[in-house]
């Protein structure tokens, strides 16, 4: 019997053609929380730019954030880990040398170190994220924690920095960038915590996910859900396929599940 459901945002719950979360989910989520199932958001976004999940939040028991770096259920802190300066640094240098930007998430604000039009194209124009204070920069987030880094950069360029950190963990949703936590912090990890803290069984949770940086939680949960618009390695190490999340895909899984 499955009590808690895992669903990451953008392309999983949220359409990337719509912007918003399909009817069938909505209505899929409400009967499965009249069911008594826990529902928790597990994604790589920062707190400051969850925009996109009001037509759900009233149903949501806890967050996963910035891949694992801050858990939430209500006003409480489930856990947090911040990256350490040194590493954070070392990736703001190379952005600046290499000439790519990066978003900077502390634990209250965000920043984008060396603005270049990716970020605009990415975040603003695809992504619609809205509320993004392109004059904030790292001086700002002196007195903060730093949750994540975001460089944009490819793939080749990521292994060529992450040996260069100390202890760092990578996840990747998006061919242009990739998310930057402390080491060992991943979607998995915000997952062990949420169950300890909620006293949940592995066993009893489900997790969905279309992206690189869901890997992770869907090997990790009891069961793992790929979406069928995922990536072709997301589903491969999935426990199920479901259909696109514009094709009814959280719908459908709770049904095969029995969870609706």
């Amino acid at each position: 019997m499955f009590k808690a459901l895992f669903f990451d945002i953008d392309g999983t719950l949220v359409s990337f053609a719509t912007h918003r979360i399909p009817a069938s989910t909505v209505e899929a989520l409400r009967e499965a929380k009249k069911r008594g199932v826990k529902i928790f958001i597990s994604t790589g976004r920062p707190l400051n730019i969850i925009t996109n999940l009001g037509q759900i939040e009233p149903l949501i028991d806890g967050y996963i954030t910035t891949n694992g770096a801050y858990c939430f259920a209500g006003k409480e802190t489930v856990s947090i880990h911040p990256m350490k300066r040194k590493d954070v640094e070392t990736i703001i240098d190379d952005g600046y040398e290499q000439g790519y930007s990066m978003i900077i998430v502390g634990s209250k604000n965000f920043v984008v170190c060396n603005d270049t039009p990716a970020v605009h194209r990415i975040f603003v124009e695809e992504l619609k994220v809205e509320n993004i204070d392109f004059s904030l920069s790292y001086n700002d987030l002196a007195d903060e924690e730093i949750l994540q880094v975001t460089p944009f950069v490819t793939t080749e360029q990521e292994t060529r920095l992450m040996p260069r950190l100390g202890n760092c963990t990578a996840g990747r949703w998006h061919p242009e960038f990739v998310d930057i936590t402390a080491g060992g912090i991943d979607k998995a990890r915000g997952l062990h915590e949420m169950a300890e803290y909620m006293g949940l069984r592995i066993e009893e949770t489900m997790a969905f996910g279309d992206g690189g940086n869901d890997i992770p939680i869907l090997k990790a949960a009891g069961t793992g859900v790929a979406m069928g618009n995922g990536l072709d390695e997301v589903k491969a190490c999935a426990d199920y396929t479901t259909t696109a999340v514009d094709g009814d895909g959280i719908r459908n899984a709770l049904r095969h599940f029995r969870v609706i």
